[in-house]
């Protein structure tokens, strides 16, 4: 499943990325790796960003990024 889909307060693993090019990167550079675990912590009021718990620091993404990032619960 893609990442926007995971609840607040559920952890999973990431299985993923579909993303290319620089976005790929940027992904990789912030810890978003195959097997590693992630956290939905908090969405803002508007619904977007959403921020994630990753290695140990918490990220906010927006849901275009989150949407290339996959997960297994």
């Amino acid at each position: 499943m893609e990442l926007t889909a995971l609840p607040i307060g559920k952890p999973a693993i990431i299985a993923g990325l579909k993303a290319k090019g620089p976005m790929r990167r940027r992904l990789l550079d912030l810890g978003m790796t195959p097997a590693t675990p992630i956290e939905a912590v908090r969405r803002s009021p508007a619904g977007d960003p959403v921020a994630y718990k990753v290695r140990g620091t918490i990220i906010a993404l927006r849901a275009e990024e989150s949407r290339l990032i996959t997960v297994e619960p």
